[in-house]
């Protein structure tokens, strides 16, 4: 498997572990040094040297507590994403909170996912796994949030011309990203095949200029998209 940045095939996933709490710092490591296929390379405390590590290790995932001293996840994160030099770094972030208003702030600075600090071993693995490939992830609970939140916002429609130029096909692909389906999940809504959900996906991060999955799920929610019924 391969990462943006171009890891051999038989390499590790090389993980940045990002959090304030030494402890849970500690308890990251072991479970990433024991996955077959993933090791730790550092380890930070706070954003200022997230940010430093990050540049120097360039890692393949930086795994970001939001909740920081000196700097939070968020600048991190808008740091992190920002530099071109950092291109192939994707950063995971993590919170205690589904209602932690850091979140949205964190996805738009350029996070490509989004995890609570209580999920399983197996989940916090599968989103670092998914992440490296350049796809998204975010928890079911965040994703029911945003919708919750947008649902509520009168001027979501302001983004609506950013989707000018899109098919209808793409923009029921996009929806369905929004809430959070898999690409297998939507070739079976949509009845089409796996390659042809790929090629949209595809198309839909060029035409919209998006980084990854995570953005797509933005660019729904600040349309207005997302809060569309869809087709059954």
């Amino acid at each position: 498997m391969s990462s943006a940045g171009g890891r051999g095939v038989t390499e590790a996933l090389r993980v940045l572990i990002v959090d304030d709490q030494a402890l849970l710092r500690g308890s990251f490591r072991v479970l990433i040094d024991a996955t077959p296929g993933m090791r730790a390379v550092g380890e930070a405390g706070d954003g200022v040297r997230a940010v430093e590590l990050a540049r120097q290790l360039k890692p393949d995932v930086v795994l970001m507590d939001l909740r920081m001293p000196v700097m939070n996840g968020i600048a991190a994160t808008r740091e992190i994403c920002s530099d071109e030099t950092m291109t192939g770094v994707r950063v995971l972030a993590l919170t205690m909170f589904d209602m932690d208003e850091y979140v949205y702030p964190a996805l738009q600075a350029g996070a490509s996912g989004f995890l609570l600090k209580d999920a399983t071993p197996s989940e916090l693995v599968a989103g670092i796994r998914v992440i490296a490939t350049g796809e998204g992830v975010l928890a079911p609970t965040v994703t029911r949030r945003l919708i919750a939140n947008f649902s509520h916002t009168d001027d979501t429609a302001r983004s609506a011309p950013r989707l000018v130029g899109l098919t209808k096909r793409e923009q029921e692909v996009l929806g369905l990203i929004a809430k959070g389906l898999s690409n297998a999940e939507i070739s079976q809504r949509l009845v089409i095949s796996l390659p042809t959900v790929k090629t949209h996906v595809s198309s839909l991060l060029t035409k919209l200029n998006a980084r990854d999955r995570a953005q797509l799920v933005i660019i729904a929610y600040e349309s207005g998209l997302a809060q569309r019924g869809l087709p059954s």
